[in-house]
């Protein structure tokens, strides 16, 4: 990324010969339903249209010839700076050429009542000094290249001003307004409003001019086997002020004593919270490259249970109840749909994941295979049983009470983890080949203490003596089978010497000294600075895991050495993007981002950081 000069402005990132921008390069908005990603040169990249797990009609992120954009940019040179607006999701972007300077404000609209209908995607100009040259166009993608798009012809031969891909229907507005002094009107946009916008083959284009304090709007509205909606300019204007109110509104709950770290990432993990169904994608996008040697692309426009369960316990901790609710509620819902066993993840609306293909897209920067789907949900990962007891655990610890019909669904859970967890499994890390993993055995003992201790209070039925018993033996399984004196940690599996990060989430587990000697051994063996891989053999075949640094805080501060866990998260802030954002992993050598962007994981556990500090 070009360095910043003294003003902050720099050259937008220059892109490859297959189109593609660094991970880091893109700041992310969100309406709740869906997140499109924004690169500093000013293309969009990205935007499933309604929802975050549907088809992608801007998709060029991993399919730059045929992927589909939305761009705006100076005709000139320029540089750019850009920010959130505070408290918001709302992205501010400056860009700068040699004869003047415009002002970008970008955001997925809301409305009066919260959610919107249809996916609104509004782009607001102002010129801020000189005369800037700006062009600017929107061509959709054939959601991984099934579909073409196509403008539609009415009963008389015209062609229809709505762009449509598959059951998906896009309107592009616009409006421009110049205050009266010193303006060309023969020239100006708004003089004709057909003479700057175009349609060309499958794509509507056009430029304008800006000048001082002039003000021009440009929106793609869609919709999904639906009427098409054409809003009034104005109404999309007050829109873009009614989200970012919606915004700093959200944002004054989680309590004026947070830090601009914690409350980015809070926004961040808010822009991943699908609104309808109060689950939490597990990140953005899908199949951004984990490696550029080694084949690792996912899908995680997926809930996965681990990450609304560390959600839960961090929205609840910001004073967030409805969130928490909302989450809690379709979990349980599920599991009493779903059960024995609780799911790994399900998709934004709850249901059961179906399938897993490979699209015909070339992947970000050639870097494939791009795909749809995620092979994980039939496998056997025990550790969910103690992310679902946690995450009821932190609901019911700040107030909040089961319904009979819930509560003996976990009752059966506890009975089932007892059955079930001498079991070898795929980890946490979902990997190929089952094992007795150590943070698994963790997870277990993690679900069964809780669900004795919510017995103990009242707020389960069941077997809680069975659920106790069967802790103490998993204790000493971890203790017996999963502990190396010769390696001083933890290790990944019962028997064996390689080292997971994922056991500093048995924190709580009380070993405090055994916990401590691991840290120090995973540090020195995985870490590479503040960044540490996930397990051992990894260093060869991807970048750091993010989560995992941010993890060794909690742990630190849990065994009682706050001050180094201070230390290293001084050193894991500025390891984020220029608007504060993390993806999934960063190669410790170069910086550079690598897998999906915003990662929930990561933020999560950023606020568990900072968080966990704050009560040391």
């Amino acid at each position: 990324m070009p360095a910043p000069d003294d003003g902050g402005f720099r050259a937008p990132t220059a892109r490859t010969e297959r189109g593609a921008v660094p991970i880091a390069d893109y700041a992310a908005i969100g309406d709740g339903r869906t997140v499109a990603l924004i690169a500093s040169d000013g293309d969009v990249d990205w935007l499933p249209v309604p929802d975050l797990d549907t088809p992608p009609v801007f998709g060029a992120i991993v399919d730059a010839d045929r992927g589909g954009r939305i761009t705006l940019h100076p005709v000139d040179d320029f540089t750019v700076q850009r920010s959130y607006l505070d408290g918001t999701n709302v992205l501010i972007t400056t860009m700068r050429t040699a004869d003047g300077e415009v002002e970008i404000t970008e955001s997925l609209n809301s409305g009066v009542a919260g959610r919107l209908p249809w996916t609104e995607f509004a782009r607001s100009v102002r010129g801020v000094r000189g005369r800037v040259r700006m062009r600017w166009s929107v061509q959709p993608g054939g959601q991984w290249r099934t579909h073409s798009p196509w403008f539609a012809e009415d009963a008389d031969g015209v062609r229809d001003p709505v762009l449509r891909v598959g059951t998906v229907q896009l309107a592009v507005c616009g409006e421009h307004h110049f205050p009266r002094r010193g303006v060309d009107l023969e020239h100006s946009p708004d003089h004709d409003g057909d003479h700057d916008t175009q349609r060309a083959g499958t794509a509507v284009h056009g430029a304008f001019t800006t000048a001082p304090d002039s003000t021009h709007l440009l929106a793609v509205i869609g919709v999904d086997d639906q009427p098409v909606p054409l809003p009034d300019p104005r109404q999309i204007r007050d829109r873009i002020r009614l989200t970012v109110e919606g915004w700093q509104s959200w944002t004054r709950q989680c309590g004026e004593e947070l830090s601009l770290v914690e409350t980015r990432s809070a926004l961040a993990l808010k822009l991943l919270v699908h609104s309808p169904t109060g689950t939490i994608a597990a990140a953005g996008t899908t199949s951004l490259p984990e490696s550029r040697t080694v084949p690792k692309n996912w899908d995680y426009r997926y809930s996965w249970l681990r990450d609304t369960s560390f959600a839960v316990s961090a929205l609840q901790r910001l004073g967030l109840r409805e969130e928490v609710h909302a989450a809690t509620s379709r979990l349980l819902r599920t599991l009493r749909d779903d059960g024995p066993v609780p799911p790994i993840f399900t998709t934004l609306s709850g249901g059961a994941p179906s399938g897993h293909e490979e699209s015909m897209a070339p992947g970000w920067d050639g870097i494939g295979p791009v795909v749809i789907g995620n092979a994980a949900a039939d496998q056997l990962q025990l550790g969910v049983f103690g992310d679902l007891f946690g995450l009821i655990h932190s609901y019911i610890g700040a107030g909040h009470r089961l319904d009979h019909r819930s509560a003996r669904t976990l009752a059966d859970m506890a009975d089932r983890c007892c059955d079930l967890w001498r079991r070898p499994d795929a980890g946490l890390w979902e990997l190929p080949e089952e094992a007795h993993h150590t943070s698994s055995k963790m997870g277990c003992w993690q679900a069964l203490t809780s669900a004795a201790e919510l017995a103990d209070a009242g707020h389960l039925g069941g077997h809680p003596a069975r659920w106790r018993s069967e802790a103490q033996q998993i204790s000493r399984f971890l203790d017996e089978e999963c502990w190396s004196e010769a390696r001083g940690a933890y290790t990944m599996c019962a028997g064996s010497d390689k080292l997971d990060a994922s056991v500093l989430l048995g924190h709580r587990f009380d070993r405090g000294e055994r916990m401590s000697r691991t840290i120090d051994t995973l540090r020195r063996e995985l870490g590479s600075g503040p960044l540490l891989w996930r397990y051992t053999g990894m260093q060869a075949e991807e970048g750091c895991f993010v989560a995992c640094s941010f993890w060794v805080v909690v742990a630190l501060t849990a065994v009682g050495r706050s001050g180094e866990a201070r230390e290293l998260l001084g050193q894991l802030h500025p390891l984020a993007n220029d608007v504060g954002l993390f993806a999934e992993m960063i190669d410790p050598g170069t910086g550079e981002f690598l897998g999906n962007v915003p990662q929930a994981l990561s933020h999560l556990a950023l606020l568990d950081a900072e968080l966990s500090l704050r009560g040391a």
